[in-house]
């Protein structure tokens, strides 16, 4: 696929916000896996998606790393006030309902795409971790889990992440292309 039919894509899919990603910057960082190692959102160790069960920050970006090209994609919620949660798990539900559709889709257009969230994966209402992922061709890891640095991400690749006061976005992507082998591979 072309980059201009999976922005098309994301806007169809009625994302608020979405642009190319600026592969040259992706990075795979040890300090964004060790807030995970460090229960900021509680997941570690609780499902497929989430360290340690993803394979290690190495296995990762050898994984995501041969992709040529990707798209970051948000939805952005107005709150009332900075302690709106009831916006905040709206945009955020939201969010992970049009991720999924848009996934869906890119997987159907690129069956080799690679999705990542905004927080572990939501195919299941529940985890079956530790006994074997129920659905592990549909599974979506987090971001973060692939240690990226989101807010830098986006800056990197012209994509705003804080679109003012009482305002939440969330933010996903899915790397696309065939991926080229690493060296060590050919």
């Amino acid at each position: 696929m072309e980059l201009q039919e999976v922005l098309d894509l994301a806007r169809d899919c009625g994302f608020s916000h979405w642009g190319g990603m600026n592969m040259e910057k992706l990075a795979f960082l040890p300090e964004v896996r060790d807030m995970c190692a460090a229960g900021s959102c509680g997941q570690y160790g609780r499902c497929w998606s989430c360290p340690p069960a993803c394979g290690s920050l190495e296995e990762i970006a050898r994984k995501a790393g041969g992709y040529p090209m990707g798209v970051l994609v948000q939805s952005t919620g107005q709150m009332e006030d900075d302690f709106d949660v009831d916006t905040m798990m709206e945009t955020e539900k939201l969010h992970k309902q049009r991720f999924l559709d848009f996934t869906r889709q890119m997987r159907a257009r690129e069956p080799g795409c690679l999705p990542m969230a905004a927080g572990s994966c939501t195919v299941c209402e529940r985890c079956a971790y530790p006994e074997p992922c129920r659905f592990p061709d549909q599974m979506i890891p987090s971001m973060e889990a692939y240690g990226i640095f989101v807010s830098q991400l986006c800056s990197d690749s012209g994509l705003g992440y804080y679109y003012g006061p009482k305002t939440i976005t969330y933010t996903s992507c899915v790397l696309f292309g065939a991926p080229t082998p690493s060296p060590r591979e050919l």
